[in-house]
């Protein structure tokens, strides 16, 4: 159908790489949007979106050209998708590229042949940080490649409604002639879902006579819940400071109960009552309508609520990107679609054809001083083969090749993920 015949109440179709148990799914969903295909590394996690919202769930590594073929997808409305956050998480090594579980340069490159729409991809706030401004530049230098226009943006799921911090950094990029229309989503007015708001209910159910007197105490967002990998972790609310974040709340982060307190439990002065699966799964952004089982054992249906976006997160971005594929609004005067500069040091020598020499590259970077520029070039090293020359007595750098998986055939990715495939995720 002409994209000037869809009727703005039409889903979009929707593509969405890392889905896991479906958190952005639902949220997408509720946004306008249809899956055409889902892909899910981990088989309980997939069972859990195809038997909630119906979609179907390609299982295995997204990378994997046997699992799915983005050429069957080519023209969707939108290519989405949480690639794992481990490679930028701060509470990791942040290895970026030197991770197995790096699919952000891949799934850019999955643009190329889907030529979606719309492309939206979010992870941990790590990768707003200094240590990937080389690595942001080249997504968004990729993109410019190949016509589309990309922006991050830093959004806080507290601003949306749900009672936890989770700042997420997420990618949106489009064509210039929809991005135009393109508005990120305005925080919701008003005082902030706290805990004790969000889970007063669950804590009464069984006729616990402390409820009321907890959910006064629970009065303040919660820090971001941590659902950890089959690396690390399991099924408590995340390392030592985020489970004394739960304490100030009055909450026991040390574990998740098997059911709410009842009428026999004691006040939460003297023990603090656990989170059950239900109640974590709120905390996400789930609400009691959604009636959302997840699959598994309690310690993988844990996994599936801790990493998972918040759905009225993806939500409200997903009818932002809506709006701008129907040409909704106002359109931004600004039409020149020029890609933002994050790291000039990076961008100074991905453009030159010469090798460059520091005194050059501090011109290029406006804050100027050496050991300025020789940390970007230590954070840049980590993702890219940068060469050291000597030209004439002076030391000169030289961008080599990007280290990150963008399906090279013979990239040392493919033999971890074959050796040690049940602790990929």
């Amino acid at each position: 159908m002409p994209e000037d015949e869809r009727s703005a109440e039409q889903p979009l179709s929707l593509v969405e790489a890392c889905a896991g148990a479906g958190g952005q799914s639902l949220g997408l969903h509720k946004a306008g949007f249809s899956h055409s295909l889902a892909i899910e590394i981990d088989a309980t996690a997939a069972e859990t979106l195809s038997s909630n919202l119906g979609v179907q769930v390609a299982v295995g590594d997204v990378a994997d050209p046997s699992v799915w073929t983005p050429r069957s997808y080519e023209g969707v409305d939108l290519f989405a998708g949480g690639v794992p956050c481990p490679p930028f998480s701060a509470a990791g090594k942040q290895l970026g590229t030197s991770d197995e579980r790096d699919l952000f340069a891949w799934a850019i490159e999955q643009v190329s042949i889907i030529r979606p729409r719309a492309v939206m991809l979010e992870n941990v706030r790590g990768l707003a940080a200094p240590r990937f401004a080389a690595y942001r530049q080249r997504i968004l230098d990729r993109l410019d490649e190949l016509g589309y226009v990309g922006e991050w943006k830093l959004l806080h799921a507290s601003d949306f409604g749900v009672p936890q911090l989770r700042p997420r950094f997420v990618l949106v990029a489009m064509p210039t002639s929809e991005m135009r229309y393109f508005y990120w989503p305005e925080a919701h007015r008003g005082p902030r879902v706290t805990v004790g708001d969000a889970l007063h209910d669950l804590m009464a159910v069984d006729g616990w006579k402390h409820a009321d007197a907890w959910r006064d105490a629970a009065s303040d967002i919660g820090p971001t819940l941590v659902g950890g990998s089959k690396k690390h972790g399991g099924a408590d609310l995340g390392p030592t400071r985020a489970k004394a974040a739960w304490a100030k709340l009055s909450v026991d982060g040390r574990g998740i109960a098997d059911s709410p307190p009842d009428r026999r439990s004691p006040s939460f002065r003297t023990t603090p009552p656990r989170l059950t699966i239900e109640m974590a799964s709120r905390i996400q952004g789930w609400t009691p309508t959604d009636d959302y089982r997840f699959a598994g054992r309690k310690t993988s249906q844990y996994r599936q609520i801790g990493n998972a976006f918040p759905p009225p997160v993806a939500e409200a971005i997903g009818r932002s990107i809506r709006a701008a594929l129907n040409h909704e609004g106002t359109a931004m005067i600004d039409e020149s679609g020029q890609v933002s500069l994050h790291d000039p040091v990076y961008r100074a020598l991905a453009q030159s054809d010469r090798p460059l020499s520091l005194d050059e590259l501090i011109g290029a970077y406006n804050e100027g001083s050496a050991s300025a520029v020789q940390q970007r070039l230590a954070a840049i090293g980590r993702d890219f083969e940068l060469h050291t020359v000597d030209v004439e007595g002076t030391e000169r750098y030289l961008l080599g090749d990007f280290k990150g998986f963008i399906g090279q055939s013979d990239h040392w990715r493919h033999e971890v993920v074959s050796r040690f495939r049940n602790r990929v995720s």
